[in-house]
């Protein structure tokens, strides 16, 4: 299954500069996903990150993995922020990041669904560039009902 930018803003509630997902390449529905997110030199965090040594920060590595597991979970379940849910990121364990990201890479997001109890979701998570491994997680995401205006 192939969602492009403008399906993966039904199941996500980001937005420019913090939507971190450009595609999804591959899903098994309950099962898994394969996505990926080209980072640029224009990105708004290079700015300060580092301005002569850009790298992108871990802490969006893990947002990038955060969000693409929320896509597989929003769309394993047909539910969509619009219809009132939101999936907050509540954890990472196991976590590590082995490699910068530098504007040109091809970051791949890969997440699989551990469990699903309650709503509380947990996911083993890997990013990579190519054939390196930039980081690998457990990500745990709580799915919620809110009000929708």
């Amino acid at each position: 299954m192939l969602l492009d930018i403008q399906e993966i803003k039904e199941y996500l509630p980001q937005r420019y500069p913090f939507l971190l997902v450009d595609r999804v390449v591959e899903m098994e529905m309950g099962k898994s996903i394969l996505a990926y997110k080209n980072v640029t030199g224009n990105e708004p965090f290079f700015e300060g990150h580092f301005p002569h040594q850009p790298i992108m920060p871990g802490v969006l590595i893990i947002e990038a993995l955060a969000q693409t597991a929320g896509v597989l979970g929003f769309k394993s379940q047909e539910k969509k922020p619009k219809d009132g849910y939101l999936y907050y990121f509540v954890g990472a364990d196991n976590l590590r990041l082995r490699r910068p990201v530098v504007p040109g890479d091809k970051l791949m997001l890969y997440a699989e669904i551990i469990t699903n109890r309650r709503g509380i979701f947990r996911f083993a998570a890997k990013a990579s560039v190519g054939d390196e491994t930039v980081g690998t997680m457990t990500i745990l995401c709580a799915e919620r009902k809110v009000d929708v205006d």
